[in-house]
């Protein structure tokens, strides 16, 4: 945790953003797996744990925006609590060393809560949250997006102990890989290779910060499936972030050849989206758009593409039309921090765009989760990728879609490719972009 000072200086920024009303920020609860019993390790909710510090579940903080007066709520544990799991902390312990007064069992609170004229509270993306809003506020109740903002406009910008704890948590996701790429040899299985990349995230006290993709089908871009056997020569794109004790995450992407040396077509390819990560990372800079980041991280793969005999006719070109985007239908990056998609249960459009930069309706562009203006302090990915999907090939073809910009006779030999995607974490700083870990 930080100091206690970060966490009341935090709070009462909140509190100034808001003005009026009582500010509701609930813990996750345990979630079961099969039974109550057992459960899913646990996971904070994010803005939780940015306001509060805790790693609890079964703690409530509220802050009245008008006094800045900040109480956390919270049963204590029982007997039993203590026999199955030890010793805990009361809740007034708690509230201590986060600078908060203590506010009563989740039942007073429940009371308080009745009394209140406006609570502001966030979008649920758990059900047991949202049931638990409703028994304290009633059905008709909606998140507050003057909360989302300031939540947001908070969230957003690191501080240097953000950006400390970023650091650990990008540097063990490096390990995580560098450990796999010297480990892989055909025979394998997938599951092999994520379950050494998994057990170093445990192993550095904390967990992944998302399921790994480990596939030699790097084409399918969120492939969780770890059945198959490695063969000499395949792609293994591993996707692969650790999440430190603090709650911080890194989000790292490699690709790399099984048993050793890419293939000159392999090479080539690979060459073209290191291209793309390299120049758009350098293009970081505050008040620069990420939209625009990432056109030009288009472009520099329609330009490879087409050196390659893929693609014909102005990168440029090609790009406006959404041609790119066979190849490569992902947006560059996102935010990135407490959450591996920062914040995203807020609202994907609340936290990457605004009124200046709208989301684009083009196949591909529209997947790209932060297209804003980046302003010192973010830290956020860059992760380009080429990609040969027979399905979407095959589809665009037969419609006869952007033929002017893709030669879909030199695509039949590039079928059972797969995909590369590579990725890292950036600081955007005045003086310049740095990478994390």
């Amino acid at each position: 945790m930080f100091p206690t000072q970060t966490y009341t200086d935090r709070r009462r920024r909140l509190a100034e953003a808001l003005a009026s009303g009582l500010i509701l920020l609930p813990a996750n609860a345990e979630a079961p797996m099969n039974y109550r019993g057992n459960t899913y390790p646990y996971r904070q909710d994010s803005s939780f744990r940015y306001f509060a510090g805790h790693n609890r579940p079964g703690l409530v903080l509220t802050i009245d925006a008008g006094s800045g007066e900040s109480r956390l709520y919270g049963d204590d544990p029982t007997l039993d609590d203590i026999v199955w799991m030890g010793e805990q902390p009361l809740v007034k312990d708690l509230a201590q060393r986060v600078g908060a007064e203590y506010g009563g069992t989740l039942e007073q609170l429940g009371g308080q809560l009745s009394k209140a004229d406006t609570v502001h509270f966030l979008p649920p993306y758990r059900e047991e949250r949202r049931r638990q809003l409703r028994k304290w506020l009633g059905e008709d109740r909606e998140a507050s997006e003057a909360l989302i903002r300031a939540v947001v406009e908070l969230r957003a910008v690191k501080s240097a102990e953000e950006v400390a704890e970023m650091n650990k948590a990008v540097r063990t996701s490096m390990q995580m890989h560098e450990a796999a790429e010297r480990a892989t040899q055909a025979g394998m299985t997938e599951s092999e290779v994520a379950g050494l990349v998994e057990g170093l995230a445990i192993s550095a006290g904390g967990r992944l910060g998302y399921p790994a993709i480990v596939t030699r089908n790097g084409h399918i871009l969120h492939n969780h499936y770890h059945g198959n056997t490695l063969r000499e020569g395949d792609l293994l794109l591993i996707d692969a972030g650790a999440e430190a004790p603090s709650g911080y995450t890194g989000d790292i992407t490699r690709t790399f050849a099984v048993g050793g040396e890419m293939t000159d077509r392999q090479r080539a390819v690979y060459d073209i989206v290191d291209r793309a990560k390299s120049e758009t990372i350098a293009a970081l800079r505050p008040g620069v758009a990420y939209r625009e980041i990432h056109d030009q991280s288009a472009r520099t793969i329609a330009a490879g593409l087409k050196e390659l005999g893929l693609m014909k006719g102005s990168p440029e070109d090609a790009v406006a039309a959404g041609a790119h985007a066979l190849f490569y239908p992902h947006g560059l990056g996102h935010l990135i921090g407490l959450d591996v998609h920062d914040m995203e249960d807020l609202g994907e459009d609340l936290v990457g765009y605004d009124d200046e930069f709208k989301r684009s309706s083009l196949f591909g562009t529209r997947n790209l989760r932060l297209g804003r203006r980046l302003r010192e302090g973010f830290t956020l990915t860059v992760e380009p990728g080429i990609y040969f999907i027979p399905f979407l090939t095959d589809r665009w073809r037969a419609e006869g879609k952007h033929r002017e910009f893709i030669n879909y006779n030199a695509l039949e030999a590039y079928r059972d490719f797969g995909g590369i995607r590579l990725e890292d974490d950036v600081l955007v700083a005045a003086d310049g972009p740095r990478v994390l870990g």
